[in-house]
């Protein structure tokens, strides 16, 4: 499951890129309770997503010509410039080269070579985010792509990552482990393929909420759309997938008590 007790290749952080932060902060205020807090005057514009002072994400403006709103998973790394050179190696592409955030750490915006984008943070002072699985927080990482096992090898070049197989409805899907520790108790993610052409490669984030239904409601009214209705998963949970009012695709999960 994961936790804050980040290792090499745990999801450690996520942010938003957005065209309009105040509107984006006030819609994910409305549909998961979040506050948010500027990092300060010279940060850009850059913040904060907080559940009672403790960061459960970021947020800030699009900085990378043609970006499209959307939210980014950190995976944990000792070595960001490391890390970008393997991942250049193994066929991905540095989109950001890797530049020290002040003292809060080091970073790199990459791409797999699938096509899905990703980042990688090498802890500072900020070590990651101060709260996970539980509700409202940050509960899985997914990663959707045509080939998965090619893909994850190459993840499995940066940091080292298991993979065990688990049926699910009309698909074969993979759950993701970092290297050390017992494989189940270190899971964190999963890899699923395409089920239809054209289906965009990326990472998706899933919160994890009380009530799905009401979440996808609220996301509604506050002029979010669905992408996938709620809907239950055999011995996983009941699931939506959600856009924010600028496209940014998220899912939310209340976990199956077998889960």
């Amino acid at each position: 499951m994961l936790g804050t007790q980040f290792t090499k290749g745990s999801p450690n952080w996520i942010d938003l890129g957005s065209p309009d932060t105040s509107a984006s902060a006030a819609f994910y205020g409305a549909v998961l309770g979040w506050s948010f807090q500027s990092a300060g005057p010279d940060a850009g514009g850059y913040g904060f997503f907080q559940q009672d002072g403790a960061t459960v994400g970021a947020l800030g403006p699009l900085t990378e010509e043609g970006a499209t709103s959307a939210w980014t998973v950190y995976f944990q790394t000792p070595d960001a410039d490391a890390t970008a050179k393997a991942a250049e190696t193994a066929g991905g592409v540095v989109r950001v080269p890797p530049f020290d955030v002040m003292d809060a750490g080091r970073m790199a915006c990459l791409t797999d070579p699938a096509g899905a984008e990703f980042a990688v943070w090498q802890p500072g002072e900020v070590k990651g985010l101060d709260r996970t699985s539980s509700t409202n927080t940050l509960l899985w990482a997914e990663l959707h792509v045509a080939d998965p096992e090619s893909t994850l090898g190459f993840y499995r070049t940066l940091f080292g990552w298991r993979w065990s197989l688990m049926d699910a409805p009309g698909m074969t899907y993979r759950v993701i482990s970092t290297a050390a520790g017992d494989q189940e108790d270190t899971s964190f993610g999963g890899a699923a393929a395409h089920q239809n052409e054209g289906d965009p490669t990326r990472w998706v984030p899933y919160f994890m909420v009380e009530d799905p239904d009401a979440v996808t409601r609220t996301a509604q009214g506050s002029g979010g759309s669905v992408v996938m209705p709620a809907a239950d998963v055999p011995d996983v949970g009941r699931i939506a997938w959600l856009a924010d009012p600028f496209g940014a695709v998220f899912a939310v999960m209340k976990p199956s008590p077998r889960a």
